[in-house]
């Protein structure tokens, strides 16, 4: 393998990356911003199949969404606590 090829590994590798972590940081608020909508406009007959007669409070769409959202967190924890190291200069 050159070394022009093995840059270019790496330059298509990188873009993977940031592909991957684009979409990682995009999970979270768009189950945030789904979950805002079905609470605003309701969610009709997906939440009426997610909770069956409404027994707990925990059930439908709402709640699920802002579930999604919190387990999807992850990567803003990671990039937040990588953007304060930088700042202390550490």
């Amino acid at each position: 393998m050159t070394v022009q090829s093995a840059q270019t590994e790496q330059a298509m590798m990188d873009d993977k990356t940031a592909a991957a972590d684009v979409l990682a940081l995009a999970a979270a608020p768009t189950f945030a911003v789904m979950a805002l909508l079905t609470a605003v406009l309701g969610g009709g007959q997906t939440d009426m199949i997610c909770s069956p007669a409404h027994a707990s409070g925990l059930g439908g769409m709402v709640p699920m969404y802002l579930l999604m959202s919190a387990f999807h967190l992850a990567p803003w924890l990671r990039l937040t606590v990588r953007r304060r190291s930088r700042g202390r200069g550490t």
